[in-house]
C-alpha cells in the first residue's frame, strides 16, 4: 500500500488581530488632551518627509489622515506652503484641536493656503487630492482594506498615496518575553510589508513601492521604557491582560524587562527594543476599461482619461 500523498495545502497565516475600538479611542483621546505627539510618530513622519524629495508632483491639495497623531501637519505645510489641506481625524476632539482663531483663518486665505479639518466618518470629495498622506495609523485601523479604498477614491488621477507603519517584526523581544511567561499578547501582530503591497493593488493603485528599515531603540531602566510604550499608543490588541493589574505584577514585569538589557559599546547594560517600520508609497492610475467587442466606459472616467493626456501616451 502507497503512503498517503502530502498535502499541498500550506498552513493557514495566523489571523491579523483587529485593535480593539475602545482601546484605540481611549489612546487617541489622550493624545488630544496632551501636548505633541509622540517623540517615535515624530521622528518616523521626519523620515517619510525625506522621501518626497524624489517626488515630482506638486500637489495643489493634501490630505493628512489622522494628522494628530501622524504629527506631520508642519512638515508639509513647510514642503507645499500654497497647497490646500485637509486633515482628516477619527475623534471630535482631535478634530477642535486643529481649530484656529480667526486672524489665523483669514492669514491662510490670504496667502493662497486654505486648511480645514473634518470627521474621518464625513463623506470626502473625490479626487480632490495630490498627495494623501497617512503617518504611523494603518495598523491602528480596523479595517484597513477598506480605508486603502477610502484613500483610492479621495486622490485625483495619477495623484500619489504616502504612509507608514509599523512590521511584524516590532518589538519581537518583548513579545517572546510575554510568550515565556505565558502572557496574553503585549501588542497587535502587524501585517507584512508584502501583503499590505498586495492589499494596495486590490484597492486600485499602481506601481506599489514598498520599503522597510529597523530601528533599535535603548532605555536605562523598566520604568523609562513602559513610559515611552504608554506614550507611543499602549496595547490595543483584543485580547490583551483585562482590568488593571496590581503593583505587585507591575514590579514583577520591571524585573522580568531587565532580561532585554543588552551590553552597550561604552560598557553600560540598557534595554533593548526592535521596531519595524514599514514605508509605503504608491499612484493612482487612470482608469483602464475592459476590452470587450462593445466597451461601455463613463464620461467621468473618459474625461480623466483626457485630461491627462489628450495625445493617448503617458506624460
Amino acid at each position: 500500500m502507497l503512503p498517503p500523498e502530502p498535502s499541498s495545502t500550506a498552513p493557514a497565516a495566523p489571523p491579523i488581530a483587529v485593535p480593539d475600538a475602545p482601546a484605540v479611542r481611549h489612546q487617541l483621546q489622550r493624545l488630544a488632551g496632551g501636548g505633541q505627539a509622540p517623540w517615535l510618530q515624530q521622528e518616523v513622519a521626519r523620515r517619510m518627509a525625506d522621501k518626497l524629495d524624489v517626488i515630482l508632483i506638486k500637489p495643489k491639495c493634501w490630505i493628512d489622515w489622522w494628522a494628530r497623531a501622524g504629527a506631520s501637519g508642519e512638515l508639509l505645510a513647510q514642503r507645499y506652503p500654497k497647497a490646500q489641506a485637509v486633515w482628516v481625524e477619527p475623534t471630535a476632539a482631535l478634530l477642535q484641536s486643529h481649530a484656529e482663531p480667526a486672524w489665523k483663518r483669514a492669514l491662510g486665505v490670504l496667502s493662497g493656503a486654505t486648511r480645514r479639518a473634518q470627521l474621518e466618518s464625513d463623506e470626502l470629495v473625490p479626487g480632490q487630492a495630490q498627495l494623501l498622506w497617512a503617518n504611523m495609523m494603518l495598523h491602528l485601523h480596523a479595517d484597513p482594506d477598506a480605508l486603502l479604498r477610502r484613500w483610492h477614491r479621495a486622490l485625483a488621477i495619477d495623484g500619489f498615496l504616502m504612509f507608514s507603519c509599523l512590521g511584524p517584526d516590532t518589538l519581537q523581544q518583548l513579545r517572546e518575553l510575554y510568550s515565556r511567561l505565558a502572557w496574553p499578547a503585549p501588542t497587535l501582530p502587524f501585517r507584512d510589508m508584502h501583503d499590505i503591497g498586495d492589499a494596495l493593488v486590490q484597492a486600485g493603485f499602481a506601481d506599489p513601492v514598498m520599503d522597510m528599515e529597523r530601528i533599535t531603540l535603548t532605555w536605562a531602566s523598566p520604568q523609562a521604557l513602559l513610559a515611552d510604550l504608554r506614550a507611543w499608543g499602549g496595547n490595543v490588541h483584543p485580547q490583551r491582560f483585562a482590568g488593571l493589574r496590581t503593583p505587585r505584577w507591575r514590579a514583577r514585569l520591571e524585573r522580568e524587562l531587565m532580561a532585554l538589557a543588552r551590553p552597550q559599546p561604552d560598557g553600560s547594560s540598557r534595554l533593548t527594543l526592535t521596531f519595524e517600520l514599514i514605508y509605503g508609497h504608491a499612484i493612482k492610475p487612470p482608469p483602464r476599461p475592459k476590452v470587450a467587442a462593445e466597451t461601455a466606459v463613463s464620461l467621468e472616467d473618459m474625461r480623466s482619461m483626457m485630461k491627462r493626456n489628450p495625445a493617448g501616451g503617458r506624460p
